[in-house]
């Protein structure tokens, strides 16, 4: 039993549907129809089933199992919302600022060959881990909004951010007088056109005004961090994805 309505399901066969309509695909030629096809998705997705398990469940083989992952995805990510799209939505929702903060979806080991030399593309040295790094947009709430495509663990979250042709000017667009993007201190290269936390020149300390400042922006960013464990916690796939790295998030 999955943790979700019947509507999900209905929803994600839908989308199935209209993918096949537009292939062309003839009615019988699949061994499972949409319906089946988005449990199985919706398994790996939420649960985290091994998809040799997926494969043995629904009597195909693991190539089948594995393209009928892919198509999802793929389908999945075509209906996500654009950045704009997810700003737009959160002004009409009257949120006076939105979240930006990278979290790392850890990846069994991918060697790949990186800048550094010795060091794996993949290989995060923040998180002693292989992993893939995804900047999420996220409500006051910590609801999240947006993701971003997948860069390699090993970047900064600026060196992301910047990587991400219209993420940077989209919210310096979309903020104004009453609205704003929080950040933490490592898009402070950034912080011309992002709200970050106040940080001391060397040698020089905090005023008590500048403290105070970055308080109250902690306790209000604080909620960003939900976001990130909201991913994690909904979609066990998401907490060590065994697929191709560039494909832990899609976009259209």
């Amino acid at each position: 039993m999955l943790p979700i309505g019947e509507s999900t399901v209905a929803f994600v066969s839908g989308l199935l549907a209209g993918e096949r309509a537009r292939r062309g695909t003839r009615r019988g030629r699949r061994v499972l129809g949409c319906y089946r096809q988005a449990i199985l998705v919706l398994r790996w997705f939420i649960d985290g089933t091994r998809v040799a398990q997926l494969a043995l469940d629904n009597q195909v083989g693991a190539s089948t199992a594995y393209r009928y992952l892919h198509e999802a995805i793929d389908v999945l990510a075509a209906a996500a919302p654009s950045l704009h799209g997810a700003l737009l939505a959160a002004r009409a929702a009257g949120h006076s600022h939105v979240h930006l903060d990278g979290t790392l979806i850890r990846t069994d080991r991918s060697r790949a060959i990186g800048p550094t030399a010795g060091v794996d593309l993949w290989w995060s040295g923040k998180h002693d881990h292989h992993g893939g790094n995804v900047q999420v947009i996220t409500a006051p709430d910590g609801w999240p909004l947006w993701t971003s495509e997948v860069r390699p663990g090993r970047e900064h979250d600026t060196t992301c951010a910047r990587a991400h042709r219209d993420l940077l000017p989209t919210l310096d667009a979309w903020t104004d007088d009453e609205h704003a993007t929080l950040a933490d201190l490592g898009y402070g290269g950034e912080n011309h056109r992002l709200t970050c936390l106040i940080k001391a020149s060397r040698g020089d300390k905090l005023t008590d005004d500048q403290r105070t400042v970055n308080t109250l922006h902690s306790a209000t960013r604080a909620l960003a961090e939900r976001g990130n464990s909201l991913l994690k916690t909904t979609f066990k796939a998401l907490r060590r994805v065994s697929l191709c790295p560039w494909r832990i998030v899609l976009q259209p």
